[in-house]
């Protein structure tokens, strides 16, 4: 997957006639999907969430600023939050295999396309930055629009792209790469603003104000405020305090630029030590546009963890745990199929999405696809979810204590080959049917015959390499298993053996696969080791599976040993 992530702020939260406008602008550009429109009426400030290739998303956001010149006029616009321009933002973001470097190169081409074209001063900031002093969002919009003018005369702030002027109507733009950002608004019960503010402060990297002996802001020669750092301060943290009228309550509206050093459970636990300080509660929070999975993921780990909880739970109970922890829906319902990036950017998958019955027809229907190797990879999906069950209801057992912390790592892992070889239900069949619509293609002379010939072989890759990634999951559940039937419950062994002797078909099953595919490749080199790794796989399988069976046979209480790892 290479895709590249737009998110554009624009200074506009009200007028649902300009939003949807700005809207149809982005998604009349052919390949890009719009994600999701999330307006703020008190911030009057709206974000777009798009992503396609980079050149569509370029184009795409080229199509929203000349929109947004068009319908917004920055001289009548008012609002909660910080901007110093009708499209205020404009980042682009990697996502899957793309790097940073390719969105610092799409942020620079765009920044200066809409600068020539709008006559509008254009800054770049984060990773596309052209000096260390230019990195910084918040230093960038220092003055907002209204100080535009006297910080454009500053040599130290001339533009990258565009005149050293603002555009009256359009003030001025930021675009940026950078990585992914997570916009989190934290809920308190009052209504001071300058108790949000507070709070925001003692939790932000940048801290609070420096104060004298008097109790007065200090501040540097150019008139900066100097800070240091609050009691809970969190790197990787920007935060400010507001009030939403339309909310009636005072907000720690909170930019986690790496989710990954500081996520949002991190921020919202810091948030609430600080309220309660001062008197107050948090009620509950908020995501503004979307949010990876893995925050969410981490965040119901943590939680059900406090709760003496193991957190190898499927997926979406983890999500689940999240959002009632986090306290997601407390304004508006949280639809994670909406909001969770992942599942908005996920290819189709049918076959996963089918029931069980319906499965089961479609598998029965006399089509080639699906077949064995769509039923090899549920098989192994079933194993592993087998064996992380085993390891759940074990973790609570008396007498298995000093085999939880193993027991959670061993059900994660579970949970997330289960989920992986779930996947690869639906691109078994689509491989086979991509070998059958290569060898379809027409041949009527030499070039035909050769691109025909480089898309057989180009699908005979992909028909092994899927099978041979399943055996692979395949011998890691049994592997699983074996180390998990050394700690289960007696009751549970039964459990275990059926999940090593599915985790075994699906080896077997894919590695059938894998054999009637190896004829089609004409790489000789490559057929023979994709050949040797699937025997030496079938025969790990094969020992593998008559251990965990030995273990169900005996059914006499296992070894309180530790599993080899």
């Amino acid at each position: 997957m290479r895709l590249i992530e737009c998110v554009p702020n624009v200074s506009e939260g009200r007028d649902r006639t300009i939003i949807d406008a700005i809207a149809a602008a982005v998604s009349s550009v052919s390949g890009v999907d719009l994600l999701d429109v999330d307006p703020g009426g008190a911030t009057n400030r709206t974000v777009f969430t798009f992503v396609g290739a980079a050149t569509a998303v370029e184009e795409a956001s080229v199509a929203l600023v000349a929109c947004a010149a068009d319908l917004i006029d920055m001289r009548a616009h008012t609002g909660a939050h910080p901007r110093m321009g009708a499209v205020d933002v404009c980042p682009f973001v990697p996502i899957g295999d793309t790097t940073m470097a390719e969105c610092v190169e799409a942020a620079r081409r765009v920044g200066k396309r809409i600068a020539e074209a709008h006559q509008l001063p254009v800054y770049l900031y984060e990773e596309a930055a052209s000096s260390p002093h230019r990195r910084s969002l918040a230093a960038i919009r220092q003055g907002e629009y209204e100080g535009l003018t006297e910080k454009l005369r500053d040599p130290l702030w001339a533009p990258d792209f565009g005149p050293a002027r603002p555009n009256p109507r359009m003030g001025a733009t930021a675009v940026g790469a950078r990585e992914f950002l997570i916009a989190y608004n934290v809920n308190l019960n009052s209504t001071d603003r300058r108790i949000a503010t507070r709070i925001a402060q003692e939790i932000r990297e940048t801290g609070r104000p420096q104060r004298d002996g008097d109790g007065r802001i200090v501040r540097d020669a150019r008139g900066e405020i100097q800070t240091e750092p609050g009691d809970g301060c969190l790197p990787a943290v920007r935060a400010t305090g507001w009030y939403i009228e339309e909310y009636g309550r005072a907000q720690v509206s909170i930019n986690l630029t790496g989710f990954r050093v500081t996520p949002p459970h991190v921020a919202f636990e810091a948030v609430d030590t600080e309220a309660r300080k001062r008197g107050v509660r948090v009620t509950g929070s908020e995501v503004i546009g979307l949010i990876p999975l893995d925050a969410l993921r981490a965040a119901g780990r943590y939680y059900l963890g406090r709760q003496g909880m193991s957190p190898a739970v499927p997926e979406k109970d983890l999500v689940a745990a999240a959002v009632s922890s986090l306290g997601l829906s407390e304004m508006a319902p949280f639809e994670p199929e909406k909001k969770i990036i992942e599942y908005r950017v996920a290819p189709p998958r049918p076959l996963l999405g089918m029931s069980v019955a319906r499965f089961c027809d479609t598998l029965s229907a006399a089509t080639p696809a699906p077949g064995g190797g769509s039923a090899a990879a549920l098989m192994g999906s079933l194993a592993a979810g087998l064996a992380a069950m085993v390891a759940g209801i074990t973790h609570d057992k008396k007498g298995k204590e000093e085999f939880r912390e193993e027991l959670v790592r061993l059900g994660e892992e579970a949970h997330a080959i289960k989920a992986r070889l779930a996947l690869s239900i639906d691109e078994d069949a689509a491989a086979f049917d991509s070998v059958l619509a290569a060898h379809r293609l027409p041949r009527a002379d030499e070039a035909q015959t050769r691109a025909r010939d480089a898309a057989i072989q180009e699908a005979t890759r992909e028909a092994i390499r899927i099978p041979l990634e399943v055996m692979r999951n395949g011998v890691r559940v049994l592997e699983l298993t074996d180390a998990i039937a050394v700690m289960c419950v007696r009751a549970a062994m039964s459990d275990i053996a059926v999940a090593g002797l599915a985790a075994a078909a699906a080896v077997e099953g894919a590695g059938l696969n894998v054999g009637a595919n190896l004829p089609g490749l004409t790489d000789a080199a490559k057929a023979a080791r994709c050949s040797a790794e699937a025997m030496a796989l079938r025969e790990r399988a094969g020992d593998l599976a008559a251990r965990v069976a030995g273990r169900a046979a005996s059914l006499k209480d296992v070894p309180q040993s530790s599993p080899a790892k």
